[in-house]
């Protein structure tokens, strides 16, 4: 075990990937917070809401079509072990195909999605801002599932580097154009949806100029003239249909717990709902860090299928795993030493604060419990096995049901075990089916 981890070579690889994939990640908040400091100092408040409102809407929609960049990373990389570079094209214009087949339908059926936003509890005024700003950023669909498929082939073939500079760019970009849009043309809401459409279509430009320099490029651009009807044969779809079918429940289902702890929390109060959205923003932490994890794992896992290579596959998981607990263990440390603190610098409302303290505990608990499961997610996406996500999350969902309604008296404690309940399922449910399989030798068939 010790051994492994002091390989140096196969630490350099897993880092290769890891480290800038979790870099990389450091922008999103970032670019969350300019969003939300720019909006905060226009001069009415429904400004802010209808951000926080419209934004919540996009995301959420584009999560749930993160399928495409792990189905994409998946497929690629055990084409890329296997060292067949006509199926990581193919790979490459099937997952550009549905993407935009898919912005497609979002753009034709935006107006009807955004009447949505009448249904909600908002005030009108947030209301109509909030339509502004997504008919505006529905606008990046485009371009940004496009990116998520030329990211998933990156990683695919190993290379985090170009994903990396995708993200820090657009990102980068999206920034520096709220600013000059909001206060300078001030375009207000509209200003900071058509600043990520911008970036979004930036992003993409990049990626395609990072596809024209590889040494691939040839090859690119003779399959994409010549084969791109046999890309389009519907046989040749369907595994990626298949998964991209099973990963879109999987991520269906995780946000359904998250939405049922927004809500359920709602009910108890403004004030626990409030310290249940600073207490997540201590989880996105760690899965912002232990993504990278994840995406190493994806690519290596791919890679070592294609390879039919089970030594390599098992000293880079082992490597991995020392990582996964290392990094658990010392978020888990910090939340005990300054967790409060944390809090603190989250928010400056003594009663949330107060209210947040009661349940920091949880967070001490959620990194060793919930690591697993990120770790174990991208095993599986390595290894396609898209109906084993989506099984183990479905028996993951109905165990955090459980959990929540025998222990419903705890109320907002009892939100936060069964939120722990749901972490720990999967974790153990992918464990299993690992190990089981491994030792069938059906893992790497």
């Amino acid at each position: 075990m010790l051994s492994r981890f002091l390989n140096l070579s196969l630490q350099k690889k897993i880092g290769a990937i890891a480290l800038p994939m979790v870099l990389s990640n450091l922008c999103v908040p970032l670019l969350g917070l300019v969003d939300t400091a720019v909006a905060g100092h226009l001069d009415q408040a429904h400004f802010l809401g209808s951000i926080a409102l419209g934004s919540s809407v996009i995301s959420l929609l584009f999560f749930l079509l993160s399928f495409l960049r792990m189905s994409t990373t998946g497929l690629t990389a055990q084409a890329y072990g296997a060292n067949n570079t006509d199926a990581q094209l193919n790979c490459l214009s099937q997952g550009v195909s549905i993407a935009l087949f898919i912005a497609t339908i979002l753009l034709l059926l935006q107006v009807p999605i955004s009447w949505l936003f009448y249904f909600s509890d908002a005030s009108a005024a947030i209301s109509e801002q909030a339509i502004n700003y997504f008919q505006v950023r529905i606008w990046s669909a485009p371009a940004l599932l496009t990116n998520l498929v030329l990211m998933g082939w990156f990683l695919g073939q190993q290379n985090a580097r170009y994903p990396m500079w995708m993200l820090i760019f657009s990102n980068s970009i999206n920034i520096v154009l709220d600013v000059v849009f909001v206060v300078y043309f001030h375009w207000d809401v509209a200003g900071i949806a058509a600043a990520s459409v911008i970036a979004d279509i930036a992003g993409l430009g990049l990626a395609i100029s990072f596809i024209y320099r590889s040494p691939m490029a040839s090859q690119v651009s003779h399959h994409f003239k010549l084969k791109w009807r046999q890309s389009f044969n519907l046989a040749q779809f369907k595994p990626l249909f298949s998964l991209n079918r099973d990963i879109f429940i999987r991520s269906l289902c995780l946000q359904a717990v998250f939405l049922f702890i927004a809500f359920q929390g709602a009910a108890y109060g403004d004030n626990i709902v409030a310290a249940n959205a600073v207490l997540l923003s201590f989880l996105m932490l760690v899965s912002y860090a232990l993504d990278g994890l994840a995406y190493a794992a994806e690519s290596i896992t791919g890679q070592a299928i294609g390879q039919r290579n089970s030594n390599q596959l098992i000293d880079s998981l082992v490597v991995l795993s020392q990582w996964c607990l290392i990094l658990a263990v010392m978020f888990s440390l910090s939340y005990a030493v300054a967790g409060q603190a944390f809090v603190n610098l989250l928010t400056s409302i003594p009663e949330v604060q107060a209210e947040a303290a009661k349940y920091v505990a949880w967070m001490i608990l959620l990194p060793l419990v919930a690591s697993w499961a990120y770790l174990l997610d991208g095993v599986f996406i390595g290894a396609t096995q898209g109906k084993t996500l989506r099984n183990t999350m479905l028996l993951a969902l109905m165990g955090f049901a459980l959990v929540f309604l025998l222990f419903s008296h705890w109320q907002n404690h009892a939100l936060w075990l069964a939120l722990c309940a749901f972490m720990a399922l999967r974790s153990l449910g992918l464990a299993l089916v690992f190990c089981r399989q491994w030792q069938q030798k059906r893992f790497i068939a």
